[in-house]
């Protein structure tokens, strides 16, 4: 076969660059066998592997410098041997993954303790890209709501558990997020998201609001606290607090809702992921009177929680029917993907809880949202520095295309 060359271009970036490039090589009707280009604060790095004309070789690259040096170019021209070139076709196929970096701002440090896992578990870089919007030095109130760079990777898989773990350290020393995630068109087709509602949709817990309204603020909170860290049976612990609310008003019910703080970043993420055809469920260990006002409020497609037991408007201190705990979320989840007809590698999970693990795991994406810190270290993914729309990024959407949606209203 006839020799194979990298074509490694740089220089300023502007329009019509790449046109009369590849118009030389057109002429010689020279077949590309890979393509790449990026653009960072107009500065252009273009490279082509190509397959040279054996007798025109000469006179294609000799075209190719005198139309760089015209456009004020660097060109360079690396030989690629065949048995290179035959291990990259046969790397096609494998296995990618993609690396997102979250935070209020991401430095140097940060890439450099990340880039440092990456290398050391043998991974490559091949392409680094930037989500989050440009940031003004002369009017820094405009700043994005949070950073984020995307960081694509390809190699072997060796232990993918213990990079986890590592990124997980890096979370916990710096106020950074780190996930690590296939690079499969699941990725780029989820269709489902489930959310958890306490402390996770909204700021609070609302059984601990019921509580503090009856008076038994600090025994209820007590149990909550022990259950969210796994130390109590969810069922057994809900029975408790809930016992304790015999006899409240179900009027402080609909006071409670109409003042729920929602998350930050709730209203903006599923707004967007509605726009893109998702369905959205709430999958709750608390109570369908406030999960059913937030399905009106937001868009919920879906709603499962606990129903409160009241009578002559009173609250019993008991439900009716089956207590919603950690395997009911995950049968759940499982059964609405069912419904949807979609894998489970399609759904988003999100929770902050011990009682969430269990959909967190089987979903494609299961993300412990700034969750204690026994969820955080089982699950596969953790969000503790954004807000709720930060799941955007993992999602590989950016800045600019959310705003341009923003635009169009």
């Amino acid at each position: 076969m006839s020799e194979v060359v990298l074509i490694t271009v740089t220089g300023r970036d502007r329009p019509g660059l790449t046109a009369a490039l590849s118009a030389i090589l057109a002429r010689y009707d020279v077949p590309v066998l890979d393509i790449g280009q990026s653009v960072i604060h107009d500065s252009l790095l273009l490279g082509m592997l190509i397959e040279a004309p054996g007798e025109e070789g000469c006179a294609v690259f000799k075209e190719l410098l005198f139309k760089g040096h015209e456009l004020n170019l660097t060109l360079r021209f690396t030989p690629i041997s065949l048995d290179e070139y035959e291990q990259w076709v046969a790397a096609q196929g494998r296995a990618r993954h993609i690396v997102t970096l979250l935070g209020p701002r991401i430095t140097a440090k940060h890439l450099a303790r990340v880039t440092e896992v990456v290398s050391r578990h043998g991974f490559n870089i091949d392409q680094i890209t930037r989500l989050s919007g440009r940031i003004s030095l002369r009017h820094p109130e405009k700043k994005p709501r949070g950073a984020s760079v995307e960081i694509a990777l390809s190699g072997e898989v060796e232990d993918i558990a213990a990079m986890h773990a590592d990124f997980l350290a890096i979370s916990q020393d710096w106020e950074l997020d780190v996930a690590v995630q296939e690079d499969n068109l699941y990725r780029r087709n989820r269709r489902l998201v489930c959310f958890d509602m306490d402390s996770t949709l909204i700021q609070t817990e609302v059984i601990d609001e019921l509580a503090k309204a009856a008076g038994v603020g600090e025994r209820v909170a007590a149990i909550t606290e022990s259950a969210m860290r796994g130390e109590l049976d969810f069922a057994e612990s809900f029975r408790q607090r809930l016992a304790l609310l015999e006899g409240l008003d179900e009027a402080v019910l609909r006071q409670i809702a109409e003042n729920l703080p929602i998350t930050e970043g709730a209203e903006r993420l599923i707004r967007h992921l509605r726009h893109f055809g998702y369905k959205v469920a709430i999958l709750s260990g608390g109570f369908t009177y406030f999960a059913e006002y937030l399905q009106r409020r937001l868009g919920i497609d879906y709603v499962y929680a606990n129903q409160l037991d009241i009578r002559h408007g009173k609250l019993t201190g008991r439900v009716k029917g089956e207590i919603i705990d950690g395997e009911a979320k995950a049968r759940l989840l499982r059964q609405l993907a069912e419904q949807e007809g979609i894998s489970l590698e399609q759904v988003i999970a999100v929770g902050d809880g011990a009682n969430d693990l269990p959909m967190l795991a089987i979903a494609g994406l299961g993300i412990a949202f700034h969750a204690k810190p026994l969820v955080k270290a089982r699950a596969r993914h953790s969000i503790a520095t954004l807000g709720l729309d930060a799941i955007l990024y993992l999602l590989g959407m950016r800045d600019r295309e959310i705003a341009e949606l923003e635009r169009q209203g």
